[in-house]
């Protein structure tokens, strides 16, 4: 029996086209012009559905519950550019051992990890 694969996620929004938005423009999701024209963004093997739901509030109120990791070659170049967008950070840019960790808030309240991991700590996952 093959094993399920996680490959993507709805993230519900009250304003799907402004998260939409923001995460294209902080992140840089990879071009697909065939999931591109349902709202779908790209990460690597990992598609991320952003839309509406009418069982959503404006803001997250637990955005403890599930947070968004995105695994990047150069933290510090993300985190330049996510501050340059404004980015309202949870926790700042830190070296933990080696590998790098930031939290961000996006405009609905989720928490978005930005992650750099070292050589090290990949060779021991």
């Amino acid at each position: 029996m093959k094993r399920p694969v996680l490959g993507s996620m709805l993230l519900a929004s009250t304003d799907p086209e402004r998260l939409r938005t923001w995460y294209v423009t902080a992140l840089e999701p990879a071009e697909n012009a065939d999931v591109a024209a349902y709202g779908v963004l790209r990460f690597g093997d990992f598609h991320l559905f952003i839309d509406t739901r009418a069982d959503v509030g404006d803001k997250n109120p637990e955005p403890g519950r599930m947070i968004i990791n995105f695994d990047v070659p150069d933290a510090r170049a993300v985190v330049a550019r996510m501050n340059d967008l404004g980015v309202t950070w949870l926790a700042e840019l830190e070296d933990r051992d080696g590998s790098l960790f930031a939290t961000a808030i996006d405009p609905d309240g989720n928490y978005v990890q930005i992650i750099e991991l070292s050589e090290a700590h990949r060779a021991g996952m």
